[in-house]
């Protein structure tokens, strides 16, 4: 009898397995055109092998494109905000849990205009003018995929060049015209004879390193010895590599600043129309590389890890918290005080699966973590009292208006930064943290605008918002008369790619120079976050020259091949940068920033953490890196916390070992 009960029981479980197996989402249509300012409700059920619809079940719409302009939210509510081709992934959660997908294309408005952009005031013979065209179209997105076409009314006088350039022949009147889908714009041309005879040209210096920049000055004079103050200067060089094998390189910019990749000798141009000049320059070898020593491990091989926040105790120790990314809401706390002997001391575990984000507060005495994935969607953030590490304490759970999700925090003067659900930011005052409360909060009001980040420092939040890129906030500073409970935006810097991640601001006091750097993350081979195959990621760091507020610019960069950038630190102008599946990269910043900074040998050290114990086995996937009283602490997603020493500058000639 018993044998018959379960064969039954049996039976009836592969009969209801079976038929979970034919189960399927039907979607309204799997191809969905939209156009701008449109909103449809996106349709989907539940049928079976039959195509007959099964009982309701609840469903998520998502895009996968998260940097994108949103189309469509959890609810299915598709809004066309801008032109391109978004997938859209629909989800039933539920034992089985089903999935579809939907291709939603929206439609380009009609071109509307096309700019000229800024033209010189005077035209001279002779000397080719580069046109900044931008189409707009009439939802207001610029459309640089359209072709342009340029036609002169009098090509004796001034005709078009490839690549949309102007060459001025001779003095005289013209009309320019550009076309494209129908529309038309015309510029004036007014041509004048060149005056230049000559050029005088001096540079800063003449022997420098590679990554060193050097600044050129060119005074025009007419034949009478006269200074042409407006005269147009173009900048080039040529070089020659001292090392035969590499090729020389560098960059010209058209300020008429240079910076050598390769150690060599470059001649350094100046031209305007026939006029010309050229002066020699040498750029020897950079010769920074330091050792760089593996100095401890506090492993974590059950689960992801997180970021990581190091600092001093009220009695004197150091430690550090690391959290967890995808596994049972757990922070751990760890004794660094002995950065080769890290303790685990002490853990927390909260109502969530990712702690992504922890910090703590300047005096040492309160810890905030953040919350996604908790069991009843409240999320929020966890107030923790870590006036004894060895023995942390809840203070406090905060969810009001976070309920989305948290994915990062920062704590600065008594108060919390927390993210809410990647749409903005709130203010929340914690100097009594038993009591929490949300005193302000920032948002962008940009079509589909989402956050990533947010780090504050001296009284400005500096927050990363994707295709927004960076936005800098007074919430204290007084540059622009914010507070925490009303944050005022002063300044901003967004890229083509939209892949802005992370921020972190630097001042070197030697030069003046204010930058802020900027760091991509994206995952073109994909990610397996519940798998066990290691990852590769991509993106790189930018360099923002925001010493201008008013006119900030990408002048340098940093890329690591076949790596992707994560956090990041700076301290005592030396960047401590994780690189993901390339581990942490420690990079000279001193002195004026220009150009491709690997590429310099600018370059110190790195230091890669394998561990055959890991999470996933010799995968290193490296989350953060941060400085801390002469070591460097970085924690990974597969083997948890790490320390390392950069030793002090090698001599010349001495062998390199990085671990």
């Amino acid at each position: 009898m018993k044998k018959f009960i379960y064969s039954v029981f049996t039976l009836l479980l592969t009969v209801n397995f079976l038929q979970a197996q034919d189960l399927s989402i039907k979607v309204g249509d799997e191809n969905v055109s939209m156009k701008i300012g449109q909103t449809l409700q996106l349709e989907a059920a539940v049928v079976d092998a039959s195509g007959n619809k099964v009982a309701d079940r609840d469903f998520i719409f998502y895009s996968r494109n998260r940097r994108a302009l949103s189309v469509v939210d959890s609810t299915g509510m598709a809004t066309a905000v801008k032109h391109g081709e978004y997938d859209v992934i629909v989800i039933s959660p539920g034992n089985p849990q089903l999935r579809s997908n939907i291709k939603v294309t929206i439609e380009p408005a009609a071109i509307s205009k096309v700019d000229f952009g800024t033209i010189p005031e005077k035209i001279y013979s002779g000397i080719t003018v580069p046109l900044e065209l931008t189409v707009t179209d009439e939802a207001g997105f610029e459309r640089p995929e359209k072709v342009i076409t340029l036609t002169s009314s009098d090509e004796d006088i001034v005709s078009v060049a490839p690549f949309t350039k102007l060459i001025p022949k001779k003095a005289g009147k013209a009309q320019v015209t550009a076309t494209v889908d129908g529309v038309n714009e015309t510029l004036e041309i007014n041509v004048i004879e060149n005056p230049i005879a000559k050029i005088l040209l001096k540079s800063d210096k003449v022997e420098g390193r590679s990554g060193d920049v050097f600044t050129l000055n060119a005074l025009a004079l007419d034949k009478d010895g006269n200074e042409i103050s407006d005269a147009p200067i173009n900048y080039s060089f040529t070089g020659e590599s001292f090392d035969v094998s590499a090729a020389p390189s560098g960059l010209m910019t058209k300020e008429g600043k240079f910076v050598a990749d390769e150690p060599g000798l470059y001649v350094l141009n100046a031209t305007s129309g026939p006029a010309a000049a050229s002066i020699t320059v040498q750029a020897n070898e950079r010769n920074i590389t330091r050792k760089i020593d593996l100095i401890g491990q506090g492993s974590v091989n059950n689960k992801h890890t997180s970021d990581l926040w190091v600092w001093e105790g009220i009695d004197g120790k150091d430690y550090a918290v690391t959290g967890t990314w995808g596994a049972d809401g757990t922070a751990y706390f760890w004794d660094v005080t002995d950065p080769a002997g890290i303790q685990l001391i002490d853990s927390v575990k909260v109502d969530a699966r990712t702690v992504n984000d922890v910090k703590v507060s300047e005096d040492g005495k309160v810890a905030v973590i953040s919350r996604e994935g908790a069991s009843n969607r409240k999320n929020g953030l966890v107030i923790i009292d870590v006036s004894n590490p060895r023995d942390v304490s809840i203070i406090s759970e905060f969810s009001e208006n976070l309920t989305g999700g948290v994915h990062n925090v920062f704590i600065y003067k008594n108060h919390v930064y927390a993210l809410s659900a990647g749409r903005k930011y709130y203010s929340i005052n914690i100097e009594d943290p038993s009591k929490p409360r949300i005193v302000g909060e920032f948002e962008l009001d940009t079509p589909g605008h989402s956050i990533h980040d947010v780090w504050v420092h001296d009284g400005i939040a500096y927050s990363s918002n994707w295709s927004d890129g960076v936005q800098l906030v007074d919430v204290g500073n007084g540059i622009a008369g914010g507070t925490p409970s009303n944050p005022v935006q002063f300044a901003s810097y967004a890229y083509p790619s939209g892949s802005n991640h992370a921020a972190f601001p630097y001042k070197d006091e030697k030069t003046g120079k204010f930058y802020v750097i900027l760091g991509d993350e994206e995952f073109p081979y994909g990610l397996d976050p519940d798998g066990r195959k290691p990852a590769r990621a991509a993106g790189f760091l930018h360099i923002i020259d925001f010493t201008d507020l008013k006119n900030p610019k990408e002048v340098a960069w940093f890329q690591v091949p076949f790596a992707g950038s994560h956090n990041f630190w700076i301290e005592d102008d030396i960047l401590y940068a994780a690189f993901y599946n390339a581990g942490v990269r420690v990079v000279d910043l001193s002195g004026e920033l220009l150009g491709d900074l690997n590429r310099q040998g600018r370059e110190i050290a790195w230091i890669v953490p394998e561990d055959p114990d890991g999470y996933i086995a010799n995968a290193p996937f490296t989350w953060g890196a941060q400085p801390h009283k002469g070591h460097i602490f970085y924690s990974d997603w597969n083997s948890g916390l790490w320390s390392a020493k950069l030793q002090p500058v090698v001599p010349k000639n001495a062998t390199i070992e990085n671990k």
